[in-house]
């Protein structure tokens, strides 16, 4: 339907075997194609390139329409992380922490936000769980399937947590726990990927985005 270097969208009208299933057992497709097949396509994307995202239009499927459309884009890494750290600096004016998170699905950002911990007196608002409420509410729906996480610096346990249990498909962060550790931030040295490594369901971790830029927060 549409082609450029970084998206492309095309509309599906093969025979599918899962879909004929679907209609068979009178189950949902946009339950089951989202629950079965969305993160294993993703993850055959990523070992091309972890950029390249895979999306499907939950709102334009069979057997509501002749065709189910859907969609690769390649995200910007470092222009989301960018946005982040733009949060972060705002915790800084505001006087809390300086974290700042991001939350996109395809190219559309569905949360952005900073801690506020400090300025709201509740230790749990994190930028993640702030970035990540906000998305929950723009999108209508808790399950974030497909959706990328941008924090500025890795998220510690709870806001891990959270991304798991908010279904998110990838998190993506700049500084390490190791690294804010280091330089005297209170964390607790559990790092993102060995809590996704216990989970119930597939989350990917990528660190390292804009490291240095992200780290300069924390000095």
């Amino acid at each position: 339907m549409s082609e450029s270097e970084r998206h492309i969208t095309w509309l599906s009208r093969n025979r599918c075997p899962t879909f004929d299933a679907c209609v068979h057992l009178g189950r949902s497709t946009a339950e089951v194609c989202r629950d079965v097949y969305e993160k294993p396509t993703q993850a055959l994307l990523s070992q091309i390139d972890p950029k390249l995202r895979f999306g499907r239009d939950y709102g334009e499927l069979r057997p509501e329409h002749p065709h189910c459309r859907e969609s690769i884009v390649r995200l910007d890494f470092e222009g989301f992380m960018g946005q982040a750290i733009g949060e972060a600096r705002r915790s800084l004016a505001t006087g809390n922490k300086g974290y700042g998170a991001v939350v996109v699905l395809g190219e559309r950002v569905l949360g952005v936000a900073h801690d506020t911990a400090v300025s709201e007196h509740d230790p749990s608002l994190h930028a993640e769980m702030n970035a990540i409420r906000m998305a929950v509410k723009n999108s209508g729906d808790t399950n974030l399937c497909g959706a990328v996480l941008f924090s500025t610096c890795e998220p510690c346990p709870m806001c891990t947590a959270l991304a798991i249990w908010a279904n998110v498909t990838a998190i993506v962060f700049g500084a390490s726990i190791e690294q804010t550790a280091e330089l005297g931030r209170t964390r607790i040295l559990l790092n993102a990927q060995e809590i996704v490594s216990r989970a119930p369901n597939w989350v990917e971790v990528f660190g390292g985005v804009l490291a240095e830029e992200c780290l300069e927060l924390y000095r």
